[in-house]
């Protein structure tokens, strides 16, 4: 029988260490032209990402502006080149599945490492004003509209930084560099908090991408993760006002 220490390390080495076998390579042939829509899409998108963060909380702008960055990254993934959906390893081992529940469950492990040092965060008032301001967007707009450009971001973000980018970078370095590029999109928000989020959430969904073959994974992550913090991040910082 094992421990609850033994049971995560083994869920943590099968969703982000232990590559899955028969995962899709591209052709050489198909590299330049991925690499190409790729550094075209990745300057667009910072350009986007950027603008549609500075528009401020309740201005009706924000709305088309997420659409519109949301449509860059996924014109961008889809022209790019053919993107899989990847597996994962299942419980017994024996075979392999969709990593469906466990990247659903890597994503509340992860949400539930966020809240415990929001905690924290929250007593710090220049790191906590940029996230409040963030969060404002839901706050003094529609949060079933934030809600829904949450979800449609994060899926068409895997699309690109976990599917088309890093299917155009050596397998070597694919994680290191899809990682430093997701965060240093984050940037221009001015939120370091975000800044160091991107740096995680790239980090364990680049990994998931190695292990998988696919965006599926990466896409189930991202999406628990950020809909959670949407939702329980506000409540928490209240809390600790």
């Amino acid at each position: 029988m094992t421990g609850p220490v033994a049971e995560l390390r083994a869920f943590l080495r099968a969703a982000l260490v232990s590559p899955v076998p028969d995962r899709h390579e591209d052709p050489p042939a198909s590299t330049p032209r991925r690499r190409l829509t790729v550094a075209l899409t990745l300057l667009a998108g910072v350009a986007a990402l950027a603008a549609t963060l500075r528009i401020p909380p309740g201005d009706g702008r924000f709305y088309p502006a997420a659409v519109g960055l949301a449509a860059v990254w996924a014109v961008g993934a889809l022209v790019s080149g053919p993107l899989h959906l990847g597996s994962g390893h299942t419980r017994a081992g024996a075979r392999l599945s969709r990593p469906v529940a466990q990247s659903l469950a890597l994503g509340v492990l992860t949400l539930a490492v966020f809240l415990a040092g929001a905690v924290a965060v929250a007593r710090v008032p220049a790191l906590r004003e940029p996230v409040d301001d963030l969060l404002d967007h839901a706050r003094f707009g529609s949060l079933p509209a934030v809600l829904g450009i949450t979800v449609l971001n994060g899926v068409v973000e895997e699309l690109f930084f976990r599917g088309a980018l890093y299917a155009a970078l050596p397998p070597a370095r694919a994680v290191l560099l899809t990682t430093a590029l997701y965060t240093l999109t984050t940037l221009g928000s001015g939120v370091p908090l975000l800044v160091f989020a991107a740096a995680v959430v790239g980090l364990l969904t680049a990994l998931q991408r190695r292990v998988t073959g696919g965006v599926l994974g990466p896409m189930i992550t991202h999406v628990t993760w950020s809909c959670g913090m949407l939702l329980l991040l506000p409540p928490v910082l209240q809390l600790v006002r």
